[in-house]
């Protein structure tokens, strides 16, 4: 019944464009991010037909390597790799695509102006020598912290790989929805059981972590400022909230869960960029017969007159046809922008129109030609040092520091002294930047999307920003901004006309606890599909939310593929 796809890859030329309306696919995906590439892959093995329809001359969305200056290859948006699911890389065997990991040791490294500095990393030796030159009564807490952490994420890990045990909203027989309550009552009694291993007292600790300020946690654990301040940010990158924002743990939680071949909370480079997570994952699916096609814009989701998917149309005027297709945009741009008006339940719009799309992340890559040298860690190597090798904390040696960022953002203007991750990975990648020469990257907050002291568009004003964030690490590495020779800048309103990203939020919508889970994207629409018959959500706008992580994508082609088995008995 299920057709194979055409194994070649579009390249946007009018040609491959033109085959895609010349057969009816089983399945359409629309945009080529990672999570549309895994869902993609998935279905082609569960012998679909499918075609990837991606805006961009490049697939990756915002898991993509771009050339922007001669010699040097930005991650332009995401840039480490942790949350990449390792049933997705195992099954896919991503490794036997062309995914190769680097791991960073030290993990990271924090700079402070009065000539101290902290380095963290896989290494307990190292943490301990390194906290206690801060507080002996830290270093001996870091541990215990970090196993509560490693404790929390084994009880959390189980739900990122199955759909949320949803209610089905559609009609069905009684054995199907009898099949799904017994589905729903086995989840429940999994998650149950995993709470009594935890036991009680660690089921409160974790309930305090998900509910409370990052600050509370970190304060009641440690007592010195930087440590606490380069813990936080995880709490807070990729948000608009600060530290003392209720559920901010949360968002620590969530990037600490990661692993790289098999060691918990390690962050790693990807060799190529992040670009080349996308193209493994692609390879996978060309491999099971899917077709890519670049330069294919979708501009509406088509729908018959009883309200089901049946294809899409191209921003060429072409239509594609197929009664199942999944939407990789975020779930403003599928719901509001691409599903035709009159055809979504209201409450459902309001929902969806009415989430937190807000961000507070600009990114800038950079060429430069020489390392940073800071002036507090000065390691004798000859080239680069464990203080260039993981991320590296700017502007943020204290909790106070980082709130006093964000309120500027509350204000409206962008933070006076922003709080900046800078990352290196040509210190360990040596096929993005020239001998000699290294790609830096900056992931910054806050920045409004829309500034009340100036725009976006103006080039002065953007210049003027990113003098700013340079000045900053000049700072801790004097020199700095004469190293640069040329960069690309990503404000929020880049990111959602360049990548798609709606107001600019890298997750697809905001991490808080009420947009987790049953909740994500919204209530009672969590098990991936929606209120239109056919049309699936595949993006980190869905279950289990944002990050480089593929689970999106591959829990909902296994909906989709549960769905096609239910239809065809």
């Amino acid at each position: 019944m299920w057709r194979r796809a055409f194994t070649t890859v579009g390249d946007g030329a009018p040609s491959r464009a033109l085959n895609l309306k010349d057969k009816r696919w089983d399945a359409l995906v629309i945009g080529a991010g990672h999570n549309g590439l895994a869902a993609a892959a998935y279905l082609a093995r569960g012998g679909l037909s499918v075609a990837v329809l991606e805006r961009r001359h490049v697939i990756g969305g915002a898991a993509v390597t771009e050339e922007l200056v001669p010699g040097f290859k930005f991650s332009r948006c995401s840039y480490l790799q942790s949350l990449l699911r390792p049933s997705v890389i195992k099954e896919l065997e991503l490794g036997r695509h062309g995914l190769k990991l680097l791991k960073r040791s030290p993990s990271s490294f924090t700079p402070c102006l009065d000539g101290r500095y902290l380095l963290l990393g896989p290494d307990k030796e190292l943490n301990h020598a390194e906290i206690s030159k801060f507080s002996k009564r830290d270093a001996e807490a870091y541990p215990r912290y970090e196993n509560q952490l490693e404790n929390f994420c084994k009880f959390m890990d189980p739900l990122f790989d199955s759909p949320p045990p949803e209610t089905s909203q559609e009609k069905s027989s009684f054995s199907d929805r009898m099949r799904d309550k017994s589905h729903r009552s086995v989840f429940w009694a999994h998650c149950l059981r995993r709470a009594l291993d935890l036991g009680q007292n660690e089921m409160v600790n974790f309930m305090e972590l998900m509910l409370s300020p990052a600050s509370k946690v970190l304060n009641k654990w440690f007592e010195t400022d930087v440590l606490k301040a380069t813990l936080a940010t995880d709490a807070v990158i990729g948000t608009t909230g600060s530290v003392h924002t209720p559920g901010s743990g949360y968002v620590l939680l969530h990037h600490v869960m990661g692993e790289t071949d098999g060691a918990q909370g390690i962050w790693s480079y990807v060799e190529g960029g992040m670009g080349a997570v996308s193209s493994a994952i692609g390879n996978a699916a060309r491999e099971a017969g899917a077709q890519i096609v670049t330069n294919a814009e979708v501009s509406r989701l088509m729908v018959d007159e009883y309200g089901r998917a049946k294809g899409v149309l191209l921003a060429d005027g072409s239509e594609v046809h197929s009664s199942i297709v999944l939407s990789n945009a975020t779930p403003y741009r599928t719901f509001v922008e691409l599903v035709p008006e009159d055809v979504l339940p209201d409450e459902f719009l309001r929902s969806v129109k009415y989430a937190d799309y807000n961000s507070g992340t600009t990114k800038i890559n950079l060429a430069v030609d020489r390392l940073p040298s800071f002036q507090s860690c000065k390691l004798s190597y000859p080239h680069a040092g464990p203080q260039h090798r993981g991320t590296i904390h700017i502007g943020s040696e204290s909790m106070e520091e980082i709130d006093s960022a964000c309120q500027d953002a509350v204000n409206g203007v962008p933070s006076r002294r922003p709080v900046i991750e800078m990352t290196i990975p040509s210190v360990l990648d040596k096929t993005i930047a020239p001998p000699g020469k290294h790609v830096i990257n900056l992931f910054i907050q806050y920045t409004p999307y829309k500034p009340s002291d100036g725009s976006w568009m103006d080039p002065v004003y953007r210049k003027s920003f990113a003098d700013r964030c340079f000045s900053l690490i000049d700072e801790y590495c004097p020199g700095f901004s004469s190293s640069v020779i040329d960069y690309d800048m990503l404000t929020p309103p880049d990111l959602e006309r360049e990548i798609g990203l709606t107001g600019g939020n890298i997750f697809h919508g905001a991490m808080g606890l009420d947009s987790l889970f049953l909740m994500r994207p919204v209530k009672r629409w969590s098990n991936y599909r929606t209120p239109v018959q056919g049309l699936y959500l595949c993006g980190s706008g869905a279950h289990p939310g944002g990050g480089v992580m593929g689970a999106p994508g591959r829990n909902a082609a296994q909906v989709v593929l549960q769905d096609v088995k239910r239809s065809s008995i």
